[in-house]
Order: structure tokens, then sequence, then C-alpha cells
């Protein structure tokens, strides 16, 4: 069971005088002689000493909080000019024009600049992020390396494992978390590095010695707005202020523009072409469904051959993106083609679920158009019999992926189930009639209870077909009106399947 990744301040105590950090900011400010023990942007969790971060929101001002962070113990304020404006407590306030772009640059110099003392790997892209940095933690781990995780899935630190509420932090918690790293002796960190937390800066004060583009597709248009804003904010990670050099996916047009554009030294990866940096020389499925039998080529001659027990196309990106990324921070490639045999991919991601049942049932996280579409090409490609596919799509994300995630169930699957994800504020009827469009056909069946909708795919399977549910992955909640109820797709699938036998 993870620990909740609020436990994860360091030890060793920080404190600053005000004086410093008004000088830091090249701001004026009374009270300098003050000193403060830590930094927060949540007034529910402020301890006496720290500074709060009163942020302007989408719908209300951190402003209106900063009263219940001051009875926690609040030293200061950080805050706009508008904020300043709204507190009444006297205690100092510094005003920036746009303190959220400071948050990051500040916490990392409170906390001493963490990422200094790892070596750090950031992996961004719309799909394969988990995939590709739990990839990289485990080949770390085999070569006998302390490392930290930080992503989707969750926070580790050295195996053990703590909960996240975000794939990347934000940046008063991340320093925090690569603070208490550094702390633990941690020398490789791998980190999920997404378009939210460019946008919004959550990552500034982060220096990476390397990062990674796995591919750009749909989704987040609730947020970005466009393709092009989506990859500009993902374009930010390849830059000089945060990384030193980078791998990218040139199979993917726009890490083909990330290539040629590179503002920092850029090696390229390619499934197939062979004239990129890195790439396989062959690959053929091995026997069983079991993954493949890969040979691959990266600069200087390098040949990696061997087993690698993953399914999917999509899976061959992934690992060679993390083969790359591990040989550039040192790993021996001679030891990665005997590591390469006991990969395995992160939990939630093509994950397998077997009570005895003669057909296979698998659980994945795909929650856009293009990794439903992979992900049941790789369940066509190990089935004998029918896919029989279960999805959803979120509420209060964007809305326009919605009919086409309901186009690549129905491409992909014999028999589409289409069903609630986390419905959050929204009615889970009006995101069922987004996702099944104007037509039905005759293999598609809606449900809109995801507990019934899995189950009602059990009842259809018989010997030598797959029922697959996607979208939820790893979770272990879905969020209804505002509230978490438990639910965890390996569990359901598994009820089912027992209930049924």
């Amino acid at each position: 069971m993870s620990r909740e990744s609020a436990s994860l301040a360091p030890i060793s105590p920080f404190e600053k005088r005000l004086e410093e950090l008004t000088q830091y900011l090249g701001i004026e400010s009374g009270n300098t002689e003050l000193t403060f023990t830590g930094v927060t942007l949540d007034s529910r969790a402020a301890k006496a000493g720290d500074i709060f971060f009163a942020l302007p929101g989408g719908k209300v001002h951190g402003a209106h909080f900063a009263h219940d962070a001051i009875a926690l113990g609040a030293v200061a304020i950080i805050t706009d000019p508008l904020g300043a404006q709204l507190i009444k407590e006297r205690v100092p306030i510094l005003i920036l024009d746009d303190p959220r772009a400071w948050v990051g640059d500040i916490s990392s110099w409170f906390y001493q600049n963490p990422f200094d003392a790892v070596d750090a790997v950031g992996i961004t892209g719309t799909n394969g992020k988990t995939t590709t940095a739990a990839l990289i933690d485990e080949i770390w781990r085999l070569d006998g390396r302390i490392t930290g995780f930080i992503g989707t899935i969750g926070i580790a630190i050295d195996g053990e494992d703590f909960a996240a509420r975000f794939t990347t932090p934000e940046g008063t918690d991340l320093q925090a978390i690569v603070a208490t790293m550094r702390e633990r002796h941690v020398r490789n960190l791998v980190m999920e590095v997404s378009s939210h937390a460019l946008a919004l800066r959550r990552v500034a004060g982060s220096r990476f010695s390397v990062v990674g583009f796995t591919n750009l597709t749909q989704d987040h248009l609730d947020f970005h707005g466009d393709m092009e804003s989506y990859f500009q904010a993902k374009a930010r990670l390849f830059t000089s202020e945060y990384a030193q050099s980078a791998i990218v996916n040139i199979d993917d047009p726009y890490g083909q523009r990330l290539f040629d554009d590179a503002q920092i030294p850029t090696k390229s990866l390619s499934r197939s072409n062979k004239k990129a940096d890195w790439y396989y020389q062959g690959f053929v499925p091995a026997l069983a469904g079991s993954g493949y039998e890969v040979a691959i080529r990266g600069p200087g001659g390098i040949l990696i051959e061997g087993h690698l027990p993953l399914l999917g196309l999509h899976n061959l990106d992934n690992a060679l993106l993390a083969i790359a990324l591990t040989v550039e921070s040192g790993v021996d490639p001679v030891a990665i083609s005997y590591y390469m045999r006991t990969l395995s991919a992160p939990v939630g991601r093509l994950e397998p679920v077997v009570v005895g049942q003669k057909f296979l049932a698998l659980i994945d996280y795909a929650h856009t158009p293009d990794a439903v579409s992979r992900a049941l090409a790789t369940a066509r490609s190990i089935t004998e019999g029918r896919v029989i596919a279960v999805l959803g799509c979120g509420g209060d994300r964007d809305k326009t992926k919605r009919p086409l995630m309901g186009e690549a169930l129905r491409r992909g699957a014999d028999i589409a189930i289409f069903t609630s994800d986390n419905p959050r504020s929204e009615d889970p009827l009006q995101i069922l009639i987004e996702m099944v469009g104007d037509t039905q056909s005759d293999n598609d069946q809606v449900e809109p209870d995801r507990r019934s909708a899995i189950a009602l795919a059990v009842l259809e399977a018989s010997p030598g077909d797959c029922v697959i549910v996607l979208g939820k992955g790893h979770e272990r909640g879905q969020e209804i009106k505002g509230v978490k109820y438990p639910f965890d797709d390996r569990i359901e699938l598994a009820r089912a399947i027992e209930e049924l036998a």
C-alpha cells in the first residue's frame, strides 16, 4: 500500500531569512530579519514557519485562503497585486506580477537546488511516459542503483512507494520530494513531465541530464486549446532551461519537429529508420505471445540483442527509448542485453488478470484515441478469438476526444461496450451520448455502470477470446459528483470472472 506523498518532506531542517528571499527576487520588503522554514501552495497543509503562495485561480483567488494558512502558522505570503489587496492580516506580503511562474524557482532555491544532486531523466509525450519511465527505473535497479521515480502511478524512493495527486507534482512538493531523495542518497531520478506542469511552470527550477519524447496525439485540449499549443508546452522541456540533452522519437511527426528544431544536443530514435541514432535492426514476435526477439542498434556500433517480454508495437517504442536513455545514464549495453529479458510493463498497462479463465483478460490505462487504438491492436495480435472491450471517457476533461475514442473502440473491438470512467461533475449519460455518437452498430453495447459493464464483457467471452478493460488502469477509485469511491478494474474484472465461474 502506497503512503501519502505528503510524508515526503525532508528530515533535515531548512531555514532562510526573508531578506535572502527578497534579494533573490530583486524586490523590496519590510521585516527582513524574519525567518521561514517551509513553502506551500496548500493553505490546509501550512505549517508553522511556512511562506504561503496565494495564487490566482480559475475560480477563486488563493488570497481568500491566506487567513487559514496564517492560522496554521504561515509567517509570510507571496501573491500578486490583486491578492495583496484581498489579504487583511498583518504579515509580510511579497508582491510579484506572476507569482505562479516563480513557485518552482523559489522552491528550488529554498531546498538548495536538489536537482543538482541527482542524475535526472525527464520523459514527456502523450502516451508511453509511464511505461518508459518505469522501464528506466527497473533497468537502473537491476544495475544496482538507488533510484527515484515520479509519475502517474506514484512516487518511489529506493523501492518505497508513495501516492501522488498529479503526474508531475506542484513546484513546492516536487522540490521537497527531490530534496528528500537527495537525503536518501538517490543518484538516479526518472520523472514524467506533463504538459500541464510545463505550461504552469511546476518544473521551474528543475534540471535534467537528458529528456525523452515519446509521441504527441490528441489529449488535454480542454486545457491547451489546440494541438499546436499542446506541442509548444511539451517543447519547453527540450530547451537549455530544463535539459542538457535529449532523445526523441522521430517516427512521430511532432518528434521530427523537435529533432529538426533542437536547441540542445539531441539524438533521434526510430522503430525502423536506420538513419536514426537508435533503431531496431530487427524484431520478431516471440513464441506464445511472450513479447519479441530484438536487435537494437545505437551510436558507436552499440548492439543490444535478446528477448523483450513486452506486448505491443507501441511498447517496442517505449522500450527503445528507455534503453537509449539508460545507456545515456551510463548503464553498460552488454548488461542491458541481460536485464532486458526480465523487464515488465508497469501496473495497469496491458496487465493480465488471471483467475483460471479460458480467455485472455487485460486492463490498460488507454485514455486517448491513439492509446485505445494501440491497446486494441495489441489485443487483436495475441487473440485467436474475439476482442471484447470496455471503455469510458472521463468527465471535466477534453470533450473533443470522446467521439474519437468511441470510434477507436468500435474499430478495434468485435464487441464494443461503452460505459463510465470518472464522470466527475458531469452527467455520465451525457458523456456516453458524446462517445457513442449518432450511429450505433450492431456490436455496440451501452452500460453506464462500470461494474456491470465489466460483468457484461465477461459474460460475452468464450474460450480464446480477449476481454480488455480500458481507461483507468492502475487507478483505485472512481470519481462521481466530487466523491471518489473505491474502484479497481483489476479487482472488478477478477471478481466478474470468478462469479461467472
